[in-house]
């Protein structure tokens, strides 16, 4: 029987107070390890992930930084040090969307505010992670990408570029993480039914043209995004390394294509 196996593992799991973070942090306890919850305003949505970890007799505690603030990060990480005593796991999953705007009546501010928190805030992150990971010689850092890493998107320029330069970050820290015994990846969800993207699930007519843009048909679940995380930053996936798992139901198949271009 093949075990995944977490026992002994800290993790830190940031932006997991909800939707995918949440189900990332539940799963990654599931499996043994013990979890950083993070969270930038949400702290009842954060303790009770904390509470439900706990309900299955896993061990988690929340911490609360803006990811897009750079002392805020350092906190962070000096927190989780003093709580876990030291970081195994690092899944960098908190970011956001941003205002639709096209880019050339888009506010400047706005742009910047999505680089912080979805760009810089993985960076600043990952090298706190390294920071602790090259010394013990061990570690594993998973980037939260998506498909837009691939398909442009109109009106989120800086959330598509902050996707794909996350997914070229992941690669060269993987080129330099690999002689210290550190594994660097990325994961490209696709469309996925979380509370963030209601909207769009809830109106059968959005809902449709979303599916429509899927080869099976559907959007997937959080747990099966949790499943395929929990996989990566385990040694069942050992030897993986510097590379993005497209985890979408198929949608970079372009399935409107299979009926001929």
């Amino acid at each position: 029987m093949i075990s995944l196996d977490l026992s002994g593992k800290r993790a830190l799991v940031t932006g997991s107070s909800s939707g995918l973070g949440a189900a990332m942090a539940l799963m990654l306890a599931k499996a043994g390890a013990q979890v950083a919850v993070h969270y930038r305003e949400e702290a009842k949505a954060a303790d009770k992930i904390v509470q439900e970890i706990a309900a299955i007799g896993g061990r988690a505690q929340a911490f609360s930084a803006d990811i897009g603030d750079g002392d805020a990060v350092s906190r962070l990480f000096a927190d989780v040090d003093k709580a876990l005593g030291g970081l195994d796991i690092l899944v960098n999953n908190a970011g956001m969307d941003g205002t639709r705007e096209l880019c050339a009546a888009s506010n400047p501010e706005h742009w910047e505010r999505v680089i912080a928190v979805d760009l810089l805030g993985p960076y600043r992150c990952a090298r706190e992670a390294l920071l602790r990971m090259i010394k013990q010689k061990n570690g594993v850092i998973l980037n939260i990408t998506s498909v837009h890493e691939f398909i442009p998107w109109e009106g989120y320029s800086a959330y598509t570029s902050a996707k794909a330069g996350l997914s070229m970050l992941s690669k060269t820290l993987a080129q330099e993480a690999a002689e210290h015994n550190i594994r660097v990846l990325a994961l490209a969800p696709g469309a996925i039914r979380t509370p963030i993207n209601a909207s769009v699930w809830q109106d059968p007519s959005s809902l449709q043209d979303l599916e429509d843009k899927i080869a099976m048909g559907r959007l997937g679940e959080p747990e099966e995004i949790a499943r395929v995380v929990a996989f990566l930053v385990s040694d069942l996936a050992s030897y993986m390394t510097g590379t993005t798992v497209c985890v979408d139901g198929g949608m970079l198949i372009y399935p409107n294509f299979r009926h001929g271009g």
